[in-house]
């Protein structure tokens, strides 16, 4: 009779643990679904430091090509005055 009621208790302990073993197995697998799709979107709102140079570099040329012209009208203006 006590065999029995050890072999009870063990079963109902094993049991628990398999049950709260498979719980926590699923929910790390539904976490890691969940970090990778951070991953994606957070990859899609970044922009890559090539892209960023790139504008920039498009930004000070149009800054330039604007100096230009200003210094064209100045000098225009100087020799119109002469």
């Amino acid at each position: 009779m006590d065999a029995n009621i050890w072999n009870l208790v063990l079963t109902a302990v094993l049991g628990m643990m398999g049950w709260v073993l498979r719980e926590k197995s699923d929910e790390l697998k539904r976490l890691e679904i969940l970090v990778n799709k951070t991953r994606e979107e957070v990859a899609k709102e970044y922009v890559t430091k090539v892209d960023v140079h790139n504008d920039i570099n498009r930004v000070l040329d149009r800054i330039d090509r604007l100096e230009n012209k200003i210094d064209a009208f100045f000098k225009d203006q100087r020799s119109a005055l002469n």
